[in-house]
């Protein structure tokens, strides 16, 4: 009993540092301009599939391809903000606008992935070698301890391991560099920060690049920890994302992490204990749970305060 707990607990921290990866994005967003990005998932889905690309069809190095796949949810976003965004905010356009406007970018680049699918694969999915390792050298043999009944895959370490250095990268820019001052500066308020020298439209364009490496980048790992990739797997952990932010706290970066990780744990140990068929149900009862206690997730801040 204590060694499936204990396996389970591992199987939850490597699913969690995915999600967590994957929800910074929707965070980073929100925090800076106070509107969801519902195209998200498909950054996410865009990055597993540059990646599944540049390993099979190009033969690259994996670790090339992971950052040709955040690189490219980068620049995909960065067009979001051109294409959906920033054309309705200076018309001054209602934030549910923005939202909408989303909405259709997500099903445009859904879209446009399946007909690339169809061209290179005659069908709607593909998978990642079963073999692939990030670095040279590593051992694709799964780790058994058998004092302890635990077994991991060597992959899923490495995976947790660029999940973990990324999001402490983040925290830093965010805490201590000048362009963290900035971004936070713009979350406070657009005008202030105008006003103080402070380039806004950068800031927004940073803003997507980095909430866009974030979702390309997890959407590689997640490729490469389940192998299967398809036009539509960012709308399996579109909603988890969403609900990770919220249980976490709107805007908050720690709140992201935190609701990833609470998410996966929610989902690992109820599919563990038979339950797979409403994981999701569960998940969605905690947070309704947590919102009536506290509304503002579990890290949220005021609105004056994000960031």
């Amino acid at each position: 009993m204590e060694s499936i707990f204990l396996q389970q607990t591992v199987n939850a921290i490597l699913l969690g540092a995915i999600y967590a990866l994957f929800a910074l994005g929707y965070a980073l967003v929100f925090s800076v301009l106070g509107v969801l990005n519902l195209a998200h998932s498909a950054i996410f889905m865009w990055g597993a599939f540059i990646g599944l690309l540049a390993v099979e069809q190009w033969q690259l190095p994996p670790l090339l391809a992971l950052l040709l796949g955040a690189l490219g949810g980068g620049l995909l976003s960065v067009l979001l903000e051109f294409i959906a965004f920033r054309p309705l905010r200076r018309r001054n356009a209602a934030r549910i606008s923005q939202l909408i406007s989303s909405i259709g970018a997500s099903i445009l680049l859904v879209n446009i992935a399946q007909l690339l699918f169809q061209q290179i694969y005659n069908r709607t999915e593909a998978y990642y070698p079963l073999d692939l390792v990030l670095f040279p050298g590593m051992s694709t043999e799964t780790i058994v301890l058998d004092d302890i009944g635990l077994r991991i895959q060597p992959i899923r370490i490495v995976i947790l391991v660029i999940a973990l250095v990324t999001m402490v990268l983040l925290q830093y820019m965010v805490t201590r560099t000048q362009i963290g001052q900035h971004m936070r500066a713009v979350a406070f308020s657009e005008r202030i920060a105008s006003l103080l020298g402070i380039p806004v439209s950068r800031i927004f364009v940073l803003t997507f690049f980095l909430a866009g490496i974030f979702g390309g980048m997890a959407g590689m790992l997640y490729g490469v920890a389940f192998r299967k990739v398809d036009p539509f797997i960012g709308e399996n952990v579109a909603l988890v994302g969403l609900t990770a932010i919220v249980l976490g706290g709107m805007g908050s970066i720690q709140g992201a992490v935190l609701g990833g990780f609470i998410v996966a744990a929610l989902q690992t140990i109820s599919i563990a204990a038979g339950g797979s068929s409403y994981s999701n149900a569960i998940v969605f009862v905690l947070l309704f749970v947590v919102l009536l206690v506290r509304p503002q997730g579990l890290l949220g801040q005021p609105e004056n305060t994000r960031a």
